[in-house]
């Protein structure tokens, strides 16, 4: 009998040596982390809003972590075939998912996605919120939004509009203008903002509905002509680019963002590691002064307050699908 309870006393002790040494491994786990490169899967095609403050902060964190951030494109369908693959990487803290505001629109859209935003991934913190902005092509010889909308109901379906694809933004930023302006332009979807403002800048397309992060260095350097920012005051980034109440389109308000995931069940102390070092990664002058250049101030939305934030913008824009009777093409 007092060896039995001898058994157990020392079980017992065991018990909590190793409950107390649980803590100290998870807290040397973050420490040591990370010990190899870490890939950010974001799903679009180089060049467009998402690499635009994906790359800049990955090169900021390599430096804080003294790891290499590889960034791999994986584009298509809205940006969901990325979204899929990023939710089976391995939840080891070598792999996260660099998504955006697109990703709250796909579950109204695409029904059958095999991920779900919500539940499949933890969130970290959004990086970028910047504003839409309409642009056009030089050659649209409309050089404001009303000249645009006058030409569009003189010309119905004349004009075209490029997006990231369908369910992006971009997407619904045009159907929205076409809903408040009762005007018609064709649609044309790509595989990403890259994509789409590279034929924008050629002339194969004539409007674009974008965020700031791709558009703002090509309306800097007269590539492109902006109408209008999305917002409710102007973008330093473009002090003369109106907005669009003061363009005449009263309400006319579509920001993007840009965020960090992590696939679930990724430990808890590389998860609350990694929100610390995005945080002071968006602190650093250099990511400053480059997010102050693409349109977008520096978030603070991090952890469940972001996780909240995504289930608002998921029911948002479902409402949004609904009322403008958007359709897959």
């Amino acid at each position: 009998m007092i060896a039995s309870r001898s058994l157990a006393a020392l079980a017992a002790v065991a018990g909590l040596c190793i409950a107390a040494a649980g803590p100290a491994q998870a807290q040397g786990q973050a420490q040591t982390w990370p010990q190899r490169p870490i890939t950010f899967i974001v799903p679009f095609p180089a060049g467009g809003g998402t690499d635009a403050f994906a790359r800049p902060l990955a090169a900021q964190l390599d430096q804080q972590l003294g790891q290499r951030i590889i960034i791999e494109n994986r584009g298509g369908a809205g940006g969901t075939v990325g979204a899929s693959a990023a939710a089976k990487m391995a939840p080891d803290g070598y792999g996260f998912f660099v998504g955006a505001a697109h990703h709250a629109i796909a579950p109204a859209l695409y029904p059958k996605l095999d991920y779900s935003i919500q539940t499949d991934f933890i969130p970290i913190a959004v990086i970028a919120q910047p504003p839409q902005v309409i642009v056009v092509h030089p050659k649209v010889q409309a050089k404001s939004v009303a000249e645009l909308v006058a030409f569009a109901k003189a010309n119905p379906d004349k004009l075209n509009y490029a997006s990231a694809g369908n369910g992006t933004t971009h997407h619904l930023a045009g159907e929205l203008f076409k809903l408040q302006t009762n005007t018609k332009l064709t649609h044309v979807p790509y595989r990403g903002a890259g994509p789409a403002l590279q034929d924008i800048v050629a002339g194969q397309v004539d409007v674009l509905f974008d965020g700031l992060g791709s558009s703002a260095p090509q309306i800097q350097s007269g590539a492109l002509r902006g109408l209008a920012v999305a917002a409710p005051t102007r973008s330093d980034a473009i002090p003369d680019v109106p907005t669009a109440k003061e363009a005449g389109l009263e309400g006319y308000e579509v920001a993007t963002w840009y965020a960090l995931w992590a696939p679930k069940n990724t430990p808890p102390e590389i998860v609350t590691r990694m929100r610390a070092e995005v945080a002071k990664a968006l602190a650093a002058p250099v990511i400053v002064e480059a997010w102050k250049k693409n349109g977008s101030p520096i978030p603070t939305l991090a952890g469940d307050d972001f996780g909240k934030f995504v289930t608002a913008e998921i029911a948002r824009w479902g409402k949004v699908v609904n009322e403008a009777q958007v359709k897959l093409e």
